[in-house]
């Protein structure tokens, strides 16, 4: 039998450093919006940033959390790691380096992560990153039938694993259909509550990846959410479409039966995912509204409106 144990690669320590004092409030403001660009379960974009003298912090904003669907909040901080993720990429495409400490304080239960940024060049993918955080987005039209090959598969689950959460491509005959059965069980049983109705099923020609952790708390689900940001990106920059199928976790029943049967008891579920590809004559589906940054963004002092300068930041980044 195949191990399905999560490769969850070990973080590195890191010396966090001190803002510079020339990281200016409107490139601030610019990367939080490029941030908030991330994927969000049902878009609720439950993300709340906090500028002080020290860095950055991310919080969970309780009140954007699905209560019906989501009595633990796993999905709201997944969808705050995915914008930690985006933020992450934003930043270092800017020319901005972020250090992380992760759910720094336990007895605080919204402060999710600390940034503390430092300079640097601009990443050798940013003009291409940008790109990708711009062009992103949640098509849940039915995909083409034709199949996504193992080795995509294989390689969107590595970079998710990168980001510190088990990934695993569902490519056993046995894997995918327990999946797809527990897929279609789950939304028969949100399907009588007209709260949590949904009408998400799996195409045999689909990709799955499951996204797992040993642990079920707020630092996995973070770093879940992270996971699946990096490879939401890099599946869209393949041209490949990403579409999460959050209600088999979400129900207790086939969540229990996802972890039992499909990984053996080794690790937590916590976000199934499918991949696929859209027709190319289609066209694009129109990109939900953002929440504004002053609605996401509070700062110990005035943050500045963003400058055409910093409007134009992706002009200067290298294309090559």
């Amino acid at each position: 039998m195949r191990d399905l144990r999560p490769c969850v690669p070990r973080p590195a320590r890191r010396t966090l450093v001190n803002v510079s004092t020339t990281f200016q409030p409107e490139t601030l403001r610019r990367v939080v919006e490029l941030a908030g660009r991330a994927p969000s379960v049902e878009n609720t974009q439950p993300w709340h940033w906090r500028a002080t003298r020290a860095g950055l912090e991310l919080h969970a904003d309780g009140g954007r959390r699905l209560r019906a669907t989501d009595p633990l909040g796993r999905n709201m901080v997944m969808s705050c790691g995915a914008a930690l993720h985006h933020f992450r990429v934003a930043a270092a495409a800017l020319g901005w380096q972020a250090d992380v400490d992760r759910v720094p304080d336990r007895s605080d239960t919204s402060l999710l992560a600390r940034i503390e940024l430092r300079p640097g060049p601009p990443s050798e993918r940013a003009a291409i990153d940008l790109r990708t955080i711009a062009e992103r987005c949640t098509d849940r039209r039915r995909f083409t039938s034709w199949p996504v090959p193992g080795e995509v598969l294989q390689h969107l689950a590595h970079l998710a694993s990168a980001q510190g959460t088990g990934a695993v491509p569902l490519l056993a005959v046995t894997e995918r259909v327990r999946a797809e059965l527990l897929v279609g069980r789950a939304s028969e049983r949100q399907s009588a509550d007209p709260l949590t109705a949904v009408d998400r099923q799996v195409e045999g020609s689909d990709g799955l990846i499951l996204l797992s952790s040993g642990s079920d708390d707020a630092a996995a689900w973070l770093r879940a959410g992270e996971g699946l940001s990096a490879l939401w990106l890099a599946a869209t920059a393949q041209g490949v479409s990403v579409v999460p199928l959050s209600e088999v976790v979400e129900v207790a029943e086939t969540r229990q039966a996802l972890r039992h049967e499909v990984l053996d008891g080794l690790s937590h579920p916590l976000l199934l995912v499918r991949i696929g590809w859209q027709e190319i004559s289609r066209s694009q589906v129109p990109r939900t509204d953002r929440r504004p940054v002053d609605d996401v963004l509070d700062c110990a002092e005035p943050c500045a409106e963003p400058c055409a300068e910093d409007r134009d930041a992706e002009s200067r980044v290298p294309t090559g």
